[in-house]
């Protein structure tokens, strides 16, 4: 269960979007929105049952009933205090619905950081609503390596770019995952290679002096999480982390791609770009308008926000996007493949350029060779939909920040 709508406006509204601008991507959106399932008033009734709370957990035939449950519990405690009490507050309900954020590829915890970043309860109750009805199987994965991290007592320090170097050279688990797994991170990367991925995680960890310096390797929402005071430091640093190994997991479950750097700095904008905060508001007018699930927007919103938190940060090595690079992801972003008359070759586009080209929107999971089978040989840039790779096809594609 989850809504890009409220992706789509809050991203577009913060990029300056207008009240027309706004109205028409819902309009275009609302197609596939489904209808709510009637409320069970008993139902309800047990889900402030502590015990029977978890009696419904994973089902989205009960989304409603967590919805309203949850809009409930915020009207009369506030959405600070909700997200403490069955999300941060440690006990085993709380444990559990943490857990159920992560998964979904994110959805759930990126529709959180939307409620919480914009100050809106309503998406709050839906956020919390969704990770309720989530799979919960990624508990092993997030759990296991946080006591993995905390039983090796003074872990090690590596970034996290580090440690995709290392996910990427270990042949066991960079292959873990196979093209036909229902799942890559369940069937591959943790039905094969769990051990390995545990090792690589639990070298990821926080240090409670430093840890903001780092929330450009997550959402733009951890900036958001970072500045409540309503989040105790060690539930920040927490979140930040399981974040993390996340995204450590979801790079080897789409085959480590290796990272291409130079395809950055030497790419060749098709029309002449302007510099700094021109160059930005270019690319905000144009994705405003752009028709889509607002994928495109909120990549394009990430990476102006990474520039500006990274920008402390530029002559340390662990940063690897340094200071043009990023507008110039901003320019790249994901080059799809264009077909001319479905044989001539591709034109490696700009960010906004290519998501308004026509075909596929993106690639997915790009570290495999079955993801590039109707794209043809000679050059292919992507985004990928769970993951930013970025790489040329060469024997097989091999990209991925």
């Amino acid at each position: 269960m989850l809504d890009h709508i409220a992706h789509h406006t809050l991203t577009i509204f913060a990029l300056g979007a207008s009240p027309e601008e706004i109205q028409m991507h819902y309009n275009n959106n609302k197609s596939y929105q489904k209808p709510h399932q009637p409320i069970d008033n008993n139902i309800l009734e047990e889900l402030h049952d502590y015990d029977k709370f978890h009696q419904y957990l994973g089902d989205e035939r009960y989304y409603h009933d967590y919805l309203v449950f949850f809009q409930s519990e915020i009207d009369k405690k506030g959405y600070e205090a909700v997200v403490n009490e069955y999300v941060l507050n440690g006990d085993e309900r709380a444990e559990d619905l943490l857990v159920r954020l992560f998964a979904g590829f994110l959805h759930p915890i990126i529709h959180l950081g939307f409620g919480i970043e914009f100050k809106q309860p309503a998406i709050v109750a839906e956020a919390l609503a969704q990770a309720a009805v989530h799979d919960g199987w990624i508990a092993s994965f997030l759990r296991g390596a946080e006591k993995a991290a905390n039983d090796i007592g003074n872990p090690t320090t590596k970034s996290l770019v580090g440690l995709l170097d290392d996910i990427r050279a270990d042949k066991k688990l960079s292959t873990a995952a196979h093209w036909e797994d229902g799942n890559k991170i369940r069937d591959g990367i943790l039905g094969r290679a769990k051990d390995e991925m545990l090792k690589y995680a639990s070298q990821w960890s926080i240090k409670f002096d430093f840890y903001y310096m780092h929330c450009v390797n997550c959402s733009v929402f951890y900036s958001a999480f970072l500045q409540q005071p309503w989040i105790s430091t060690a539930n920040k640093v927490r979140l930040l982390e399981w974040k993390g190994r996340m995204d450590l997991c979801m790079y080897a479950s789409r085959r480590s791609p290796k990272p291409l750097l130079n395809e950055i700095t030497n790419y060749k904008p098709k029309n002449a770009v302007r510099s700094g905060s021109d160059g930005w508001n270019e690319i905000f007018t144009r994705v405003k308008k752009y028709e889509d699930d607002g994928h495109g927007s909120k990549l394009v919103r990430a990476l102006a926000h990474g520039e500006e938190i990274c920008k402390p940060y530029d002559n340390r090595e662990e940063f690897r996007i340094k200071k043009g690079m990023w507008l110039q992801l901003g320019n790249m972003g994901k080059s799809r493949n264009r077909y001319l008359n479905m044989q001539k070759l591709t034109e490696s586009k700009k960010a906004i350029d290519s998501v308004e080209d026509s075909g596929d929107t993106w690639v997915r999971s790009a570290g495999f060779d079955e993801a590039w089978t109707k794209y043809v040989k000679p050059f292919s840039l992507t985004i990928s939909f769970f993951n930013w790779s970025f790489g040329r096809y060469e024997d097989r594609p091999r990209a991925q920040l």
